[in-house]
């Protein structure tokens, strides 16, 4: 009897080590994770009053007019003791007085100047933004963005009104002469449209989702485009999640490859998996990871005078410095109730 229990605990722990085996490989040797180190230190990871703070910029790249200029600018603040993940939508517009121009051109202004300059030089402007250490920066490129999506079949967004953009620029045509018969350039433009309500959408139509700046009515502003661009991550954040839940390998390690093509980063997956084992651990003990999205509103910003600056149109602070937006900021991570958010 005895004999046949050690035979069959030999069995199972033999079969656990088959089927565990391939993931461990995959964590060790592909994704250079360390399981042990992941579980007894958070050394690697750098972080300030028990919070990490993660910049995501999203650029057009490829063939696009500007490819390293942020189309979006999203920081993502994660909380180890509450347990709470805010993101915060920066306005693309923002004006840099140390970059005498908008910050969505920091990214490209440091990469210009050396490799791996414009992660740093990023942090650094949006870290003066909102009054926040920048602990580290992802870069998503958008022209490789469509094939993650498309590869996961799609994600469902949930369109919030109707709107039609007119003027949406077709990739490769931004100095098209429309045969020099057109002063307005009609030719270097397509019209697209969304109607309200659940919609799949394949990686072509979420990334004019995203990008579409010249809508007809409320969704006109990049305020709004703000607030799509988080309807995307947040349901592409759920694909990944179900995806990896299936608890397919072949389809983890590809998914892997397909994102490694379209981040560029600072932080490494070690680290991620820091941030990763306080999740779960905080879920083992009843502390749910709770999320919050707010953005940095209009009532914020003023629109001055273009001929002040260099003729372009550029958000500045209400109140000529940034501590306002400081203030609001402070309050949304640390989980006030009060806000104020002008």
């Amino acid at each position: 009897m005895k004999s046949k229990i050690v035979i069959i605990t030999g069995l199972i722990i033999l079969t656990v080590f088959l089927i565990l085996r391939p993931y461990y490989l995959f964590l060790t040797q592909k994704l250079k994770i360390s399981p042990l180190k992941v579980l007894i230190s958070k050394d690697s990871l750098k972080t300030f009053d028990n919070q990490v703070n993660i910049a995501a910029l999203g650029i057009p790249g490829g063939n696009h007019d500007g490819p390293n200029l942020s189309d979006s600018i999203i920081v993502a603040n994660y909380n180890f003791k509450s347990s709470q993940l805010t993101t915060i939508s920066i306005p693309r517009d923002i004006w840099s007085d140390t970059l005498r121009d908008k910050i969505n051109t920091a990214y490209a202004y440091g990469e210009g100047k050396m490799t791996g300059g414009g992660l740093k030089l990023a942090r650094a402007e949006i870290s003066t933004i909102i009054g926040q250490p920048i602990h580290y920066a992802v870069v998503i490129d958008f022209s490789k963005f469509e094939q993650l999506i498309d590869f996961l079949g799609g994600i469902d967004i949930q369109v919030n009104h109707s709107f039609t953009d007119k003027k949406f620029p077709i990739p490769g045509k931004e100095n098209d002469d429309c045969g020099g018969e057109d002063p307005e350039y009609q030719c270097r433009y397509e019209t697209i449209s969304f109607k309200k309500g659940l919609m799949t959408m394949d990686g072509k139509t979420a990334l004019k989702f995203v990008r579409s700046r010249n809508a007809e009515g409320v969704e006109g502003n990049d305020f709004a485009r703000e607030s799509r661009q988080q309807k995307v991550i947040d349901a592409l954040e759920k694909k990944l999640t179900s995806s990896i839940k299936k608890a397919n390998l072949a389809k983890i390690d590809t998914t892997y490859q397909y994102l490694n093509q379209l981040v560029s980063r600072d932080i490494t997956n070690q680290q991620l998996a820091i941030i990763g084992k306080n999740i779960i651990f905080n879920q083992i003990f009843g502390h749910h990871l709770s999320k919050k999205q707010t953005t940095l509103s209009e009532d914020f910003f003023e629109v001055p005078p273009y001929y002040l600056y260099d003729g372009k149109y550029v958000l500045i602070p209400k109140d000529k410095d940034f501590a306002a937006i400081h203030q609001f900021i402070n309050c949304q991570i640390n989980n006030g109730t009060h806000c104020k958010n002008d």
